[in-house]
């Protein structure tokens, strides 16, 4: 597996399984982070090597979520929808509960629709099975490599 690839580039296809290797990836860094963090007492050398990290982390799981997309055969554009508009509509919900009164009906409609697609982005990338053969963004991933035909002597 090349992992430069898989964590940096932007181009090609990914399938589930690398999409979730990444994941489990960046769950044992952001958990190696916390106990790192607790240790350290988040000391000021920790909180900017945490900040250089997280940056590095935020790019390399754009690059990996584009490719599953791709794999998916969507535009790379959908991680907006997936990672922006949840944190939007959640800001949005928190803000109107803090300014207004009784409307909290208004919060949680907010949230709830962020959770929502929330749930469409863990099934779209995490659990469908992305397009068979190849498509404008490269060749299927999981397609068996093709073996040339055996010739036997007449």
């Amino acid at each position: 597996m090349d992992w430069g690839h898989l964590f940096f580039k932007f181009d090609g296809r990914t399938n589930r399984a690398k999409f979730w290797i990444a994941a489990l990836v960046y769950t044992v860094i952001n958990l190696v982070l916390a106990i790192l963090g607790y240790v350290t007492d988040q000391s000021g050398i920790f909180q900017a090597m945490n900040g250089m990290l997280s940056i590095v982390i935020l790019i390399s799981s754009i690059a990996v979520g584009v490719k599953r997309l791709h794999d998916r055969n969507k535009s790379g554009w959908y991680l907006l929808l997936f990672y922006a508009v949840p944190g939007a509509l959640v800001f949005a919900g928190i803000v109107i509960g803090a300014l207004m009164e009784d409307v909290t009906i208004v919060a949680t409609v907010l949230g709830l629709a962020a959770f929502a697609i929330g749930v469409w982005a863990f099934v779209e990338m995490g659990c469908l099975r992305g397009t068979i053969g190849t498509n404008p963004y490269g060749p299927d991933p999981v397609a068996p490599a093709t073996i040339p035909p055996v010739r036997t002597p007449v």
